[in-house]
């Protein structure tokens, strides 16, 4: 099965499966009325480290793309035409104390109003580890440390206060950063964001005055109020029993969203009272989803396939009303 990954792409999804199957499993049957029409609309190469990990889109139709084990930013056309917008270096170790998964990736992406690009990447080295920024044109520069025994995951941006957050799934931190760069805060290292042993706090979005994050190895979604003087409230967890969970995009309607579940290859749709139901799964295409964003009523669902090791790629579907 693994015959095409790199050594250490092997021992991520090991680590992955093994995570997903210590979690207990959901229904594998699809729910067509939120979503259809799911179609796969890109093919990334996976012989190239193409394993997308997470997802900015952009006016016009481009979406802007982390390839974790190839370290590369990547810009995909509204046709499906692929361009490497950067690579970044490898680190001294090839990346082999990178925290839990052994090897060098590149994670969260986010897009500012003027096409800035801010993106994590975690190497295990403190020379390398932290946030970085691509302006239009310009060249990779980091702009923030993050420790190097951490693993910096997901990334939010609250334009509003110009203020960057970072999930840290190994240390269990949210940190804030400013997007002019500088010394990281620990900005929440609530208990409900540890992990148990895998991943703790991965996805991570702004929403209506509030921090939201998921816990991969806990299966649940935590809002976390941005208080007046920008300090972290408490914590509340508003959805559990989701095995996996990893990246996930608020679908506009309140305070439903829709959840990439990595274990076990299926999206969920949670509703603002915690339920959820399945609306994607891998009959539809999914190869262990990484992240989903909405353009209008479209959704794109990105997968790594780092377990099933056979097709990432990026699924298109109509978001009904």
């Amino acid at each position: 099965m693994f015959n095409k990954l790199s050594t250490s792409a092997v021992s991520a999804a090991v680590l992955v499966a093994a995570a997903a199957a210590a979690l207990s499993p959901v229904s594998a049957s699809a729910v067509s009325a939120p979503l259809s029409s799911a179609r796969i609309a890109v093919h990334f190469d996976l012989t190239k480290g193409q394993t997308p990990e997470n997802v900015a889109l952009a006016p016009g139709g481009a979406a802007y793309v982390t390839f974790a084990e190839g370290r590369q930013i990547a810009e995909v056309s509204p046709k499906g035409t692929i361009r490497i917008l950067a690579t970044l270096p490898l680190p001294a170790d090839r990346g082999i104390h990178t925290p839990v998964l052994g090897f060098p990736l590149t994670v969260g992406i986010v897009r500012a109003h003027d096409g800035t690009l801010y993106f994590l990447y975690a190497t295990g080295t403190p020379d390398l580890t932290g946030v970085w920024r691509l302006r239009p044109g310009g060249e990779p520069q980091r702009i923030a440390a993050l420790p190097a025994d951490g693993l910096p995951n997901g990334l939010a941006l609250d334009p509003r206060t110009r203020t960057l957050y970072v999930t840290d799934s190994v240390l269990g931190t949210i940190w804030s950063v400013p997007t002019t760069g500088g010394t990281p805060t620990a900005w929440s290292t609530a208990p409900e964001l540890a992990s148990t042993g895998f991943l703790g706090a991965n996805g991570l979005k702004i929403h209506n005055g509030a921090v939201w994050a998921t816990n991969l190895d806990k299966g649940t979604v935590l809002r976390i109020p941005i208080l007046r003087d920008g300090r972290a409230g408490e914590v509340q967890t508003e959805a559990i029993g989701l095995p996996g969970i990893d990246d996930f995009a608020f679908t506009g309607h309140g305070d439903q969203l829709l959840a990439a579940l990595n274990g076990p290859s299926e999206v969920a749709l949670v509703q603002p009272d915690g339920s959820h139901s399945i609306v994607l799964t891998p009959a539809d295409g999914l190869q262990n989803p990484t992240s989903i964003a909405l353009r209008g009523d479209t959704v794109y669902v990105l997968s790594a396939a780092y377990v099933t090791a056979k097709d990432p790629n990026l699924i298109l579907a109509h978001l009904n009303d």
